[in-house]
């Protein structure tokens, strides 16, 4: 009798499958809660990006002072994404949650009421670091309260939050800048920011908190996270503008980054209870997802940049102009998304990944024949492919790197998933301004060593200007070398673009073609067929 009862045993012990999660209506409208919440906080990375100029004028802040309104939201932010995932298991999503929006909320009206660039800066890392608390817990619920045969609704929905906010970031603060006024860059957080607290805190039942945790809290291993973190973003926005390491302050800071990274990876892989859980990158689906999250970041980031740089400082564009050329990809990641829902449920991962890769190596590669004359209509499909190509690659990277982890995994991979893509964005804007400066200067030298007197069109153009110049009163000859600098600085300046635009073409290819490379990721458990 018991020998007969033992064939059936296997069934259920092959899989160490992990139970099927109740879906409620309850909960839905809880996810739906926190997604908001999480295009909140992603959105303010760029909202402020266009209005600079504006917040500067409001507080009477020096060029180097502004640039912090960005760059401690960001530091704070990046601190905040890796540790949710042992704050989540302590205190739990709904305590955590409810905590980060109302701290974001108070934060957000707290810089729109600032009077001082101190004070702005101050707000802004608070804003940063509560708002990075909501970020991976949309991520870790979407994975382990909806069941794998809703994964297709429910990946585009946060893809499309995570690519869709910074890109229309700069949309969004330019009207409210030009319109109304810096303030409201803030302000328009409050009403949902209350809503979203009050809805995280009614609505979320998806675990319970664990405060026994509190007392294995890693007080130096947060130290040792902030200083590594805080330190790594702080050397990649001022390392390109201040000469790297030859200047003091980023050469302290690198130091006190790399003694913060040694001592964060000894405390993780010797405590019981770390605060980061690297454990994770042993499942090589969630590895490799996060290699591609990290190229994502760059991509994203560094488009949703190099736009309005170029729109502003080759075009002369205001926040508004800017804002309404750039709209043009957030169309196409919005109605593109229940397109990639629907080829991740019947396209293999690996070809939705090699079209999104290729998608957007073309959109940048149509970018390499720039001028200094293209304007909405010469951008408008790069814009729109870039668009499409961002939700087929976001899609099934999501599914690739946390969908085959276990439930009680998914919290701390989920900070670490996010925190790949952020890192990505400050190492490609690095990289990006750096690569800028040199190249323009480069290009400058080699078109100024063509425009010399032996050079008979470059005599004609000159003399024309010079005698433009003198029919106006002006100083013929010293004016037209002027003019001709200027026109050389401006060429030099999109000759630099296209190279940029070229690297990230050549990047992109090639994560399509290791695409190919990639083994083909198992059904998750609890899919209805394969």
């Amino acid at each position: 009798m018991s020998t007969a009862a033992l064939p059936a045993r296997p069934a259920p012990a092959a899989p160490p499958a992990f139970a099927e999660p109740e879906l409620t209506p309850r909960r839905v409208v809880a996810f739906l809660v926190m997604v908001f919440g999480m295009f909140m906080a992603i959105l303010d990375i760029q909202i402020v990006s266009a209005s600079l100029p504006e917040i500067q004028a409001g507080l009477g802040a020096s060029s180097d002072e502004i640039s912090w309104v960005q760059t401690s939201y960001l530091i704070a932010e990046v601190v905040m994404i890796p540790l949710s995932g042992f704050l989540a298991r302590m205190m739990s999503t709904r305590l955590l949650f409810t905590l980060a929006a109302a701290g974001f909320t108070a934060a957000s009206f707290l810089c729109a009421t600032s009077g001082s660039i101190s004070e702005m800066i101050l707000w802004r890392g608070i804003q940063g670091f509560v708002g990075g608390g909501m970020i991976p817990s949309v991520f870790a619920a979407a994975f382990t309260i909806f069941p794998a045969s809703k994964r297709s609704i429910v990946s585009p929905m946060v893809g499309l939050v995570a690519t869709l906010a910074p890109t229309v970031g700069p949309t969004l603060g330019g009207y409210l800048s030009s319109n109304l006024s810096w303030h409201w860059l803030f302000l328009v957080n409050v009403i949902p920011g209350i809503a979203v607290t009050i809805g995280a805190w009614m609505l979320i039942d998806f675990d319970k908190p664990n405060w026994k945790l509190l007392g294995k809290f890693d007080w130096w291993g947060l130290l040792a996270l902030a200083a590594f973190l805080g330190g790594l973003e702080y050397v990649l926005e001022e390392g390109p503008s201040n000469d790297w390491l030859a200047d003091r302050a980023v050469a302290i800071t690198a130091l006190v980054m790399v003694l913060g990274c040694v001592t964060t990876f000894w405390r993780a892989f010797t405590r019981d209870e770390p605060l980061v859980d690297f454990s994770a990158f042993g499942n090589a689906n969630f590895a490799v997802g996060s290699v591609f999250s990290f190229v994502m970041g760059i991509g994203l980031y560094g488009l949703t940049y190099l736009y309005p740089l170029y729109l502003g400082s080759i075009r002369g564009y205001d926040s508004l102009m800017i804002g309404e050329t750039v709209f043009v990809s957030g169309l196409a990641m919005f109605a593109s998304a229940p397109l990639a829902g629907i080829l991740s449920s019947k396209l293999d991962l690996r070809v939705m990944l090699l079209l999104g890769f290729l998608g957007f190596a073309s959109s940048t590669w149509m970018l390499t024949g720039l001028t200094a004359d293209w304007d909405f209509h010469e951008l408008l499909w790069p814009q729109v492919l870039r668009g499409l190509s961002l939700m087929i690659c976001m899609v099934p990277i999501n599914n690739l790197a946390l969908g085959t982890l276990s439930p009680a995994k998914i919290k701390g991979a989920s900070g670490l998933y996010n925190l790949m893509r952020n890192l990505g964005g400050a190492v490609g804007l690095a990289l990006i301004n750096t690569i800028l400066s040199d190249r323009r200067d480069l290009h400058y030298e080699r078109l100024a060593e063509s425009v010399n007197w032996a050079n008979p069109e470059a005599v004609r153009q000159l003399d024309m200007m010079a005698a433009n110049l003198q029919a106006q009163g002006i100083d013929g000859q010293a004016g037209a070398l002027a003019q001709m600098a200027r026109r050389l600085h401006g060429q030099a300046a999109v000759m630099s673009f296209i190279d940029i635009f070229l690297l990230i073409s050549v990047l992109f290819a090639g994560l399509a073609a290791a695409a190919l490379l990639m083994r083909k990721p198992a059904a998750p458990a609890g899919a209805a067929a394969h």
